[in-house]
């Protein structure tokens, strides 16, 4: 075309963004800038033929004669539209190369001194082996390209000048405008030839690279689409049976739940992925029933849901005065935390600790709290736990597996800080399964247990705005690290004149109506409750005193179903008709004092409790026999008094080879009960003292006391248990240590005026107040 159409000397000139025009190539052009529409106008009612040029920088709006290239293309217009929003859109064919030699104008536009660049090759065997080689890659790369069409690559074959064939490769192929721009300025046919020959095979490189991706991608994708496919095709089978909108519609219900159920971030995630685990399962997968069971346990624990605390402190504390008679110390430590909780809402919960006798009210105690509180009450007994998975929980890749005991609790409860009772925490046992008490660590320490983390849910829960409360017999047992985090509150036995006012404000009205019988036809004489209280039980607790207030109403209720209407009176005198026979006698002091058996106090987990130490000699080798079931440290008591016994015989008068003719014998009745402690020390003194000298001892007097082989007296604990116990008894006096003197202000001041106490140092002392020593008799 280019030797058909004659290219003036001077051309308007267009420069272009991003595309290069090569000569016999046919494109479409859209102009949109001013200037250049200006200049299309002017071509096109004249001669229609302009150069166009590629800018070196796409950005600039309007370039100067320095931001575009100097080696360009002769263009004539084929067509020419023009559209509504102002720019014109054309078709140009191109004709020859143009070197710009220079401008002459810039405005309105480009006009520029150009002349044509004539292309000379000769035909060689080297060029057309070039062209050879290009189309066979072109053929590739058409194969491959997903922008090339097979006509591109007919169009090649037909193309028989080098020159041409190279400029259509280079003006189809996904190059860049600099790689086409530097082809358009390549004037040398040959090696304009070897540079598209690059460019094919850096094209082909690239395509068989994105082919090869293509195909793993495609591999990853058909398995998907195959996954889909089955699903898609099990979804249409299930709704057939009428399963797929019973499953649908559970996971939309399990969708809301979850948004319903107020749970921390993390929490719902974690929801939120198990949910989209179970939307992929069938239903009857053995996996369903576990996830579902799980998403279960998420959404109907009380994440944030809580009881407002009810901080009225006279309305609390006159319900736990109408559910507990006496107990101050517990119930001023109730309404101190309810005033600290009415002053600082955010304060953690407490960790309480009740120790004491059974029967004393500890866990009634904790519903009490709860009523008070109005808050939620749990109870959870540890009695005989010994796997940790009770307290943590177990994983859910076991069969069966459940939370443990805390966040089952929790969920009874509905609320996210009830009064949880741990109760008997000091029965928790240990075995290969783990250490429960181990696991409560965390449970019952406040500056952790806000990020609980039970092994079944595997997401943290907030424990501390619970108020836990813990119950146990004894603190021995309790390891010291879990009894470091709580705090001990400990309720002492019942003296006899609180479990009368007890048995008349709570036990007895209890169980008239839980008998059904009415309050006005049942009148209790004080008389006949001392009686049983006295004769019918021995316990630092009141339980057993219900039991048998529960039988005589039980026999008075057989009474009324057989017509009888009463009113009823129970008085002493009835109480034997029916309890039977009394159990035991009341005032253990003997009718006559006894040579060789005094009178000990003893503290056992029920409370306190009197023992009888007996001293026999018999004659032998100087053995010492003990017996009753003692345990080491009673027996090396029973050591320490024979010793110090013996290091006074010279002053007593007795033979010095006495020991070596007589074995003694110490024996503490209820054998079958074991017994253990130092404080019987100064009982088995007085009994062996008694048993040497052959001098009785007082029986109304009972002592406790530990004593080393110099005779010296050492304190010992449980002296309110151990007085109540002697109060119990009907013994009138009791010796102390000098040391415990100032534990008496825990006993009730209606014991201590019934009571004479005599406070010791040494075992002389007590030897000479409990033996009726003839001369200190007269």
């Amino acid at each position: 075309m280019s030797d058909e159409v004659k290219i003036p000397d001077v051309l308007p000139i267009l420069p272009l963004r991003e595309t290069v025009i090569f000569p016999a190539m046919v494109a479409p052009i859209v102009v949109g800038r001013e200037r250049s529409i200006k200049l299309i106008d002017d071509v096109a009612v004249g001669s229609k033929i302009f150069g166009v040029v590629t800018q070196k920088d796409p950005q600039i709006d309007e370039p100067n004669p320095d931001q575009v290239y100097n080696i360009g293309t002769a263009c004539a217009i084929i067509r020419m539209l023009k559209f509504p929003d102002g720019t014109t859109r054309l078709l140009v064919q191109g004709i020859s190369r143009i070197r710009i030699n220079q401008f002459i104008e810039t405005e309105p536009y480009f006009k520029a001194n150009v002349e044509p660049i004539q292309e000379v090759y000769e035909l060689t065997i080297e060029i057309q082996g070039l062209m050879r080689n290009a189309l066979d890659l072109f053929q590739k790369v058409v194969s491959m390209a997903p922008y090339l069409s097979e006509e591109a690559y007919i169009t090649a074959m037909n193309i028989n000048e080098p020159n041409r064939l190279a400029d259509f490769i280079a003006a189809n192929l996904n190059i860049s405008t600099a790689q086409k721009q530097e082809v358009l300025e390549t004037i040398d046919v040959k090696e304009r030839l070897q540079k598209v020959t690059y460019f094919l095979n850096s094209e082909m490189q690239i395509l068989e690279v994105g082919r090869q991706i293509q195909s793993e991608i495609k591999t990853e994708m058909d398995k998907r689409q195959r996954e889909y496919i089955l699903r898609e095709q099990l979804k249409a089978i299930q709704k057939e049976l009428g399963e797929l909108d019973q499953q649908t519609k559970e996971i939309n219900e399990l969708r809301e739940k979850i948004e319903k159920a107020g749970m921390p971030e993390e929490v719902r995630k974690e929801a939120e992925r198990e949910l989209d685990r179970l939307s992929q399962m069938m239903p009857g997968a053995a996996e369903y029933t576990v996830s579902r069971t799980y998403l279960d346990w998420l959404i109907n624990l009380p994440w944030s849901k809580s009881t407002e605390d009810n901080l009225d402190i006279e309305r609390a504390r006159q319900i736990l005065d109408e559910d507990h008679y006496d107990l101050e110390k517990v119930k001023n430590r109730i309404l101190e935390f309810l005033s600290v909780r009415k002053l600082k809402s955010d304060t953690h919960g407490p960790i309480l600790c009740f120790v004491g006798p059974p029967g004393v009210g500890k866990t009634s105690l904790g519903m009490s709290i709860a009523r008070a509180m109005g808050r939620e009450f749990v109870r959870v007994s540890l009695g005989g736990v010994r796997d940790e998975a009770e307290i943590r929980g177990h994983r859910r890749t076991y069969v069966g597996a459940l939370p443990g005991r805390i966040i089952q609790g929790i969920r009874k409860a509905g609320t996210n800080n009830p009064v949880f009772m741990l109760d008997e925490i000091d029965k928790l046992g240990l075995d290969f399964r783990g250490d429960p008490a181990a696991a409560l660590l965390e449970v019952l320490d406040p500056q952790q247990n806000s990020k609980f983390v039970d092994h079944y849910l595997d997401v943290p829960f907030d424990l501390s705005k619970v108020f836990f409360i813990t119950t146990a017999n004894m603190l021995d047992t309790i390891p010291p690290a879990l009894l470091d985090r709580m705090e001990v509150i400990t309720i002492p036995g019942y003296t006899e004149y609180e479990k009368l006012e007890i048995a008349k404000k709570y036990l007895i009205p209890r169980q008239i109506s839980e008998n059904g019988l009415k309050p006005e036809m049942i009148n209790f004489e004080e008389s006949a409750i001392k009686k049983i209280i006295r004769e019918y039980t021995r316990e630092a607790g009141v339980r057993n005193l219900e039991r048998e207030i529960g039988s005589v109403l039980r026999k008075i209720a057989q009474k009324v179903a057989q017509g009888e209407t009463g009113p009823f009176t129970i008085t002493e005198a009835d109480v034997e008709k029916y309890l039977g026979i009394p159990r035991y006698r009341f005032g253990l002091a003997g009718e006559k004092d006894e040579i060789g058996v005094a009178t000990g106090l003893a503290w056992t987990e029920s409370g306190g409790d009197i023992l009888f130490i007996e001293v026999a000699l018999v004659p032998g080798k100087g053995n010492l026999i003990l017996t009753g079931k003692l345990g080491e440290v009673m027996q090396e008591s029973a050591r320490a008094a024979l010793t110090y016994v013996r290091s006074k015989s010279e002053e007593w008068g007795i033979e010095s080879n006495f020991f070596d003719k007589w074995d003694i014998h110490i024996h503490v009745p209820a054998g079958a009960i074991p017994k253990d402690g130092p404080s019987a020390g100064v009982t088995m003194a007085t009994a062996l003292t008694s048993a040497i000298r052959r001098i009785p001892v007082r029986k109304d007097l009972g002592m406790t006391g530990e004593i080393t082989i110099r005779g010296k007296i050492l304190p010992v604990g449980g002296i309110r248990e151990k007085v109540l116990a002697a109060h119990r008894a009907g013994l009138k006096t009791v010796m102390l240590p000098r040391e415990n003197e100032r534990d008496l202000e825990e006993v009730p001041q209606i014991v201590k005026d019934d009571i004479e106490f005599i406070f010791i140092e040494h075992a002389d002392e007590a030897i000479n107040q409990a033996l009726l020593i003839p001369e200190l008799v007269k």
